[in-house]
Formats: structure tokens, C-alpha cells, sequence
């Protein structure tokens, strides 16, 4: 089986005289997802949501299965509407193994290979089973860095926002892997690290962060299919040239919910905890 993809960037067409001061590369803005988590429901919200914005771009951090019921159609929806996207831990664990794992994490990482396992059409199954074996650890364009969860452990070290204050060194060993900007994932918690160092959430940047090209910054998107900011909605970020907007969408979490608790790989807690965005 093939190692996870190391390639630093896919083809793309060429923007005119593009700036490392332009996260866009130039090409307009996109959307960015990530932690989808299987989560069926959220991301057909979030995707609907995109649309009708018009953005014709999504780009995805990361950790499309794992925890939620519903694996092979997200990745399946990645796989129809996203650019690129790379691989997160629990990507990682149902193509491999689990690594560092809880038990109900662990549990339903193996639930989930085995519905990939299950599918019963081998053009679907090879093509899933392809797709995430090429998924991307480190994506880079026009002095930003893209990757699930730290530029130095880019699949599995969580970047928390009170590492500002408890681990400054570590903040300063991450920034000074990024040229300008990071997007990344992983802690389900959106917000803006910038490298005085400080955290901002949405809510003190008024749900949008405009780009300064002075500072070098970290973006999380926040998680569409598991948040963890004590807000169950799904969340994204849509990047334009000059700012970064963050989106909180209603979804119906007790379908969801619902579907978890008829598996019983899955621990009920995984539903339960989308209830308090935790």
C-alpha cells in the first residue's frame, strides 16, 4: 500500500504574477474544511452552503472519517468537491493503524476501515482505497503552509490556544516552520494564532480575520463534523485575499446522533458530545 503522499503541491493552473501576499494564490477565494469525521449531515450543509455563495473552490484539512456513521459517503463527497485535500490522524488510522488512540477512537477507526472493507462495488472500493492512500501531508502555495494538525507533526500534534500562554517555545519552534501563514485543524477549534503569540477566536475578531501581512498566522477552520469551541454547529472558513471569514451552520445533530447509536462500534458519548459542541 502506498505511504502517505509527501508531495508539497498538486497541479494547478498558473494566477498571473501571484503574491506569497495573496493566500489565494491569486485564483479566488475558496472554501476550507476539516474534521468532517464522518459526519454525513454537516458536510452536505456546509457543501450546500459553499454553493450558494458561489465559491466554486473547497480545500480540506483533514480527518474526512473517523468517530461518525457515515465514512465512505463523506469521503465520497470530498473526493467529488474538493481541490485537494490532505490526511488527518484518523485518515491515517483506517488506512494503517491507530495510533496514540483512546478505546472508543480506536473502535471506531476499525468500524470504519471495515465498512470501506464492505462496499461491495470494486470500482468504489478501489477508488476510495486509492484516494486516501494519496492523500497529502503538507500542502504549500504562495507562502502558505497547509497541514492537519502542525507544521511540525503535520498529521497528529494539536496546536491548542492556551499553548500561547503554557508552551511559548513550542509556538515559536511552529511559527518558525511557516513562511507567512498556516491553515490546519485537528482541535476542532476555530480561530486565529498569530506570533506575537496570541489566540483569537472568531468571536473577539467578529467572525473575520483580516490578513496582515506584518505577522505571520495560524488559521483553524474549526471542525463541520465534531466542533469542540462549546458550539455544536458545523463550522468552515471561506479565505479571500485579504481576510478569512469563519461560518457557523445549524445542522441536525440528533440524526446524527441517531445513526451512532444504532452501530455499536460506536460509543454513544461520540453522538452524545455533538449535542454541546465538545
Amino acid at each position: 500500500m502506498a505511504q502517505p503522499n509527501e508531495s508539497t503541491s498538486t497541479p494547478q493552473p498558473q494566477a498571473k504574477a501571484a503574491s506569497t501576499d495573496d493566500p489565494t494564490g491569486g485564483l479566488g477565494s475558496f472554501a476550507l474544511i476539516s474534521d468532517i469525521h464522518g459526519n454525513m449531515d454537516a458536510l452536505q450543509i456546509v457543501l450546500a452552503d459553499i454553493k450558494d455563495r458561489g465559491i466554486k473552490r473547497v480545500c480540506c484539512l483533514g480527518d474526512i472519517i473517523g468517530y461518525g456513521p457515515n465514512p465512505c459517503e463523506c469521503l465520497d463527497l470530498v473526493m467529488n468537491n474538493c481541490e485537494w485535500a490532505l490526511m488527518g490522524n484518523h485518515d491515517f488510522a483506517a488506512l494503517y493503524e491507530p495510533t496514540a488512540f483512546n478505546a472508543s477512537a480506536e473502535a471506531a477507526a476499525f468500524w470504519t476501515r471495515r465498512q470501506f472493507e464492505l462496499e461491495e462495488d470494486p470500482v468504489k472500493r478501489r477508488r476510495r482505497w486509492e484516494f486516501l492512500g494519496s492523500l497529502e501531508i503538507r500542502h504549500q502555495f504562495h507562502g502558505t503552509l497547509c497541514v492537519h494538525a502542525s507544521p511540525r507533526r503535520p498529521i497528529n500534534e494539536y496546536v491548542f490556544p492556551d499553548d500561547v500562554i503554557t508552551s511559548p517555545s513550542k509556538m515559536a519552534q511552529i511559527f518558525d516552520r511557516i513562511e507567512k501563514r498556516c491553515f490546519c485543524g485537528h482541535t476542532h477549534v476555530a480561530g486565529v494564532f498569530t506570533d506575537e503569540p496570541d489566540f483569537y477566536p472568531p468571536a473577539d475578531l467578529n467572525g473575520r480575520y483580516r490578513i496582515n501581512n506584518g505577522e505571520k498566522c495560524i488559521i483553524n477552520p474549526g471542525s463541520v463534523g465534531q466542533p469542540r469551541d462549546r458550539d455544536p454547529r458545523a463550522s468552515y472558513a471561506i479565505v479571500s485575499s485579504e481576510t478569512v471569514d469563519f461560518v457557523r451552520l445549524e445542522y441536525p445533530i440528533q440524526t446524527v446522533i441517531d445513526k451512532i447509536n444504532e452501530v455499536p462500534e460506536l460509543n454513544e458519548f461520540l453522538g452524545q458530545r455533538l449535542l454541546e459542541g465538545r
